[in-house]
């Protein structure tokens, strides 16, 4: 019975490492990514029946000891030997109690960690493949068929032979076989569809078969937990605890009921299948099943389309003629997979990038310089209008060659909003509208931006380029009948490439620096001309206003002297008295003047005649006449 365990075991082994190597082959040579993951769980499943045939190894190396044991037993000669320790005397069951206790738990958490990881690397990978054609699909279809074929053969008599004769540990690896049996066929069934025209259906698949992947790794780890606290009976034969029932349940879906018994019996340790409850669900389960599928098909038959969005009705694949387009609301239909409804947001304002692909690690900057990479960015040829004139300036003038116009890299960040205004022709007069919206979008950028200057664009132009580029790209879309508005096209983050950012923004800076001494020159000659022509006009004034002032004077002494005749004729000696006077009083205007109030006296008075140099010294001084005292 060990003997054919063993057997079994190894064929389980070299079939699934057999199978999963011509898979793997098969697949990278039709490109299959559905194959590649079948692959991969052959490829696990290999490990699992690696180390089930190990542990039967060590079952059978101790039954033959103890077999040995108990002949030794019954021989007189060896009573010496029964008195070592239980140690020395089976260390073939020492090996395997060993095996079980460390190194199958080390095993198990291995198992844990290539389904998990294997399974989120898988999905993360799949996300960035794009639908390609199968290579060579008849022939790759069919090779996994019979591939699949095989496995189902060997892993059916696995199973059976495991079930009818108690082999626990071929269980595990004869799962693996029925499963990878219908991962083939599930292998096939995309590549139909692929046939059929559905391009992303080995694509499906193969997520499909990553989110199994997940599913299986999640199981072992719940396995590894209930484990340290699941009840120890003892002489109850241990369940391998990297046996996966989900493997074994996808492997033999009839076995649901057993599997499920045999779980719950394990797990409590006592027979949970002979209660009633248990058999009442187990009679009653295909009609339960029945029941909750024509529920669920009944429930697709209603869809609800949100605020926003419109749906496409179609029908085995066709648009339905008298309903190709859904608003929202409630909606009745045909069941799944009879009618299928599309669902598009046809008034979100949709956004696609050309020209950068934004870093979430950046998304918080507030400062954005043309010398640190803010983004993923793409460059763009520009023309160089300066560069041309300055090379048509120095060049001679008989040069008759003819060069390419000069051109600049630019970067720039272009979003382009657009909405869908026509859903039926956005839908079915192109296979990808978006994709096409993407590149149109793009050559007509990369057609524009090499026609115009590049100083222009950098600077005023950038408005004008943002509508002429949304009005090109409206007319390839409505030439192409996408059924879409462009609502905006914007022309932001323009500046040249990093790696040349510095230098150019010291050549701006020396064009700055040249301009604002050009403005203060013009400043200074602006001013020096201006305090020219005032210190100008101002002299004239003044000689002007000299002139005018020497003539009144003249013409005013000419007039006072004919007027003073007749006066000295009438009374010369009152004129000559009075003009006396009237000099006497200009000459001592200015002069300080002694005022003698007595007359009666014989005081002799010396006037000190010499002027003062401070005036306001003497004049300040305030002499306080003394006051008188009284005895």
């Amino acid at each position: 019975m060990e003997r054919k365990s063993q057997n079994n075991g190894l064929i389980n082994l070299l079939a699934l490492l057999l199978v999963g190597v011509a898979s793997y082959v098969v697949a990278r040579y039709g490109d299959s990514l559905a194959g590649q993951a079948s692959a991969l769980f052959m490829a696990i499943g290999v490990l699992v029946a690696g180390v089930s045939w190990f542990q039967m190894r060590l079952e059978e190396r101790e039954r033959l000891e103890k077999l040995e044991f108990d002949e030794l037993s019954k021989s007189a000669a060896s009573s010496a030997l029964f008195n070592a320790g239980e140690s020395e005397v089976f260390p073939a069951q020492r090996s395997r109690e060993q095996f079980e206790r460390f190194m199958v738990p080390a095993f198990t958490v291995l198992v844990f960690l290539l389904q998990a990881g294997g399974g989120f690397l898988l999905w993360r990978s799949l996300a960035k493949f794009l639908p390609a054609p199968l290579n060579q699909p008849m022939v790759c279809g069919g090779l996994f068929a019979m591939l699949g074929l095989g496995l189902f053969l060997l892993g059916k008599f696995s199973t059976t032979v495991a079930r009818l004769e108690g082999l626990r540990l071929v269980r595990a690896g004869a799962s693996y076989l029925l499963l990878s049996a219908f991962l083939c066929w599930a292998v096939v069934g995309g590549i139909i569809f692929d046939l059929l025209g559905f391009a992303k259906a080995d694509l499906y698949v193969a997520r499909g078969l990553s989110v199994i992947l997940l599913l299986t790794g999640l199981e072992t780890l719940i396995n590894l937990i209930l484990e340290l606290y699941r009840p120890r009976v003892k002489g109850k034969v241990e369940r391998p605890v990297y046996e996966s029932r989900l493997v074994s349940l996808l492997g033999q879906p009839e076995g649901l009921i057993t599997t499920a018994a045999q779980t719950l019996d394990y797990q409590f340790g006592f027979k949970v299948s002979d209660t009633w409850a248990y058999r009442f669900f187990e009679k009653a389960l295909v009609w339960l099943i029945l029941l909750q599928v024509g529920v669920l098909l009944a429930s697709t038959s209603v869809v609800f389309i949100d605020a926003g969005e419109q749906g496409l009705l179609e029908r085995f694949g066709q648009p339905v003629a008298n309903r190709p387009v859904l608003g929202p609301g409630a909606h009745f239909k045909l069941p799944w997979p009879i009618d299928q409804v599309y669902r598009y947001p046809t008034e979100q304002i949709q956004t696609f990038n050309i020209g950068f692909a934004p870093d979430p690690a950046r998304a918080g900057d507030k400062t954005i310089l043309w010398t640190v990479s803010h983004a993923k960015e793409e460059n763009f040829l520009v023309a160089n209008r300066e560069v041309a004139v300055l090379e048509a300036t120095n060049s001679p003038a008989n040069t008759s060659d003819k060069r390419p116009p000069p051109v600049s890299l630019l970067t720039v960040s272009i979003p382009v909003q657009f909405q869908i205004t026509n859903l039926v022709a956005w839908a079915y007069n192109n296979e990808d509208p978006s994709t096409l919206l993407q590149h149109i979008a793009t050559r007509e950028v990369v057609r524009y931006l090499v026609g115009v200057d590049f100083q222009e664009v950098m600077s005023h132009g950038r408005s004008d380029a943002a509508n002429i580029l949304r009005d090109r790209v409206q007319a390839e879309a409505d030439k192409h009948q996408l059924g879409a508005s462009i609502v905006f096209v914007g022309l932001q983050d323009i500046h040249p490439p990093v790696k040349v950012a510095p230098d150019y923004e010291k050549v701006v800076a020396a064009i700055h620096t040249k301009e604002a001494v050009i403005l203060a020159a013009r400043a200074e000659a602006i001013r020096t001309n201006a305090l020219a022509g005032a210190q100008a006009f101002k002299l004239i004034c003044e000689a002007q206003s000299d002139r005018q002032r020497r003539e009144v004077d003249a013409l005013a002494q000419a007039a006072l002297f004919t007027n003073q005749i007749p006066a000295y004729l009438a009374s010369p000696s009152v004129y000559a008295k009075r003009a006396y006077l009237q000099s006497f009083a200009r000459s001592v205007a200015d002069a300080r003047k002694y005022i003698l109030l007595s007359t009666n006296t014989q005081d002799v008075i010396i006037l000190d005649l010499e002027d003062k140099i401070r005036p306001d010294i003497l004049d300040s001084i305030n002499v306080q006449a003394a006051k008188p005292t009284t005895k």
